[in-house]
């Protein structure tokens, strides 16, 4: 299932000029506030018709204004989850959710109540009222919800905003099951890298209303050019390892195509394979391979290219095995190493430095 989106729209003086498309799995949508996500979220819903724009999903057009085609929200079968939920206040969950499958088309393909209620967690929340529910449950519910009405296709519009670092922590496992289990394709808008980086497959970069970029998650976050919009407390590496097995310690071995990481234990079992973010200012260069550190991750890699900041910050691009490895060094280190594209050096990086939100389920 495709969505191919084509859209222009002018709000005062700024304007909106995209074209892009999402197929199966997760496309995110990030950029600053302003770029223009909402508004490219509510006109593939329904909710907003531009002054010109051609939407298809899977074969059916949803809207060409050129043809005087605009399909209504209800008739799309895509489901919306927005920030704050919007559960009904005077329905229970169970009502909340009997108003979603409502819409469900007869004989529609998709998980029925119970895997929903079971993949999302929420067996033990039917009988509560809205009001009584955390933020990370409500936005649960909202996900429920939509999923009972069998949509084709998602729409998530910055879900997990509203919620502090420890309840999206908790959801994250949630959307991980539901982008690997539910099968549904989804359009994920968020200004946050770290949920990017951990739950989609495909990014579009907006800025000022258009795409600057657009790719799989790992090339496009990896890209030393990426860094002065990403913002370089955020920028970064995104990258797959298995789990090769967790020691009496705490630690846990992972395999990377060009080595081993030592990691905080990791919650996923001896086999499995995850996804790691590695920011880029945690990781230090050395020409050779340093003796007396108390990092156990010392990897081999090769310079491939030097980005030049507006600062005196150096984003450089490394090449682990088959991964990218992405440090931020100053200009005047990168010069008293003599860096330049295919120097072998080594990568370094403390076992600490990846926070547990950073490492998640690899798309299964």
């Amino acid at each position: 299932m495709t969505l191919a989106v084509t859209l222009a729209h002018a709000f005062g003086d700024f304007t909106l000029d995209v074209g892009f498309k999402a197929g199966p799995g997760v496309t995110a949508l990030f950029g600053p506030s302003g770029a223009g996500k909402t508004s490219i979220a509510n006109a593939v819903a329904g909710l907003f018709t531009p002054r010109e724009g051609r939407i298809e999903l899977g074969g059916r057009v949803l809207l060409d204004t050129a043809a005087k085609v605009n399909m209504s929200a209800h008739k799309r079968r895509i489901g919306v989850v927005f920030q704050d939920g919007r559960l009904f206040p005077h329905l229970d969950v169970a009502g909340n959710l009997a108003f979603g499958a409502r819409y469900a088309p007869r004989g529609a393909p998709g998980p029925d109540r119970a895997e929903i209620l079971a993949l999302l967690g929420i067996e033990e929340l039917l009988s509560r009222r809205p009001g009584t529910l955390s933020g990370g449950e409500k936005q649960r519910v909202a996900l429920a919800r939509a999923l009972l009405a069998r949509p084709e296709f998602l729409v998530m519009d910055e879900p997990l905003a509203a919620l502090d670092g420890p309840r999206k922590d908790d959801i994250l496992p949630y959307l991980e099951g539901l982008r690997d289990r539910a099968r549904v394709p989804i359009l994920y808008v968020s200004h946050s890298v770290s949920e990017i980086a951990r739950l989609a497959d495909r990014i579009v970069v907006l800025r000022e209303g258009r795409v600057l970029r657009a790719g799989p998650v790992a090339d496009v976050l990896s890209d030393p050019e990426m860094v002065p919009l990403v913002g370089v407390r955020e920028a970064g590496s995104v990258f797959e390892a298995q789990v090769l097995g967790h020691d009496a310690d705490g630690l846990s071995r992972l395999g990377v195509s060009g080595g081993t990481l030592i990691l905080p234990r990791v919650d996923a079992d001896p086999g499995k394979h995850i996804r790691i973010r590695v920011l880029a200012q945690d990781v230090l260069l050395s020409l050779e391979s340093p003796k007396g550190l108390s990092s156990r991750n010392i990897l081999p890699v090769r310079v491939e290219a030097l980005h030049q900041g507006a600062g005196p910050g150096v984003a450089v691009s490394l090449r682990l095995g088959e991964d990218r490895l992405l440090a931020r060094i100053t200009a005047r280190a990168a010069a008293e190493l003599g860096l330049r594209p295919g120097l072998a050096c080594h990568a370094i990086l403390k076992a600490t430095a990846v926070p547990r939100g950073d490492v998640g389920a690899a798309h299964e």
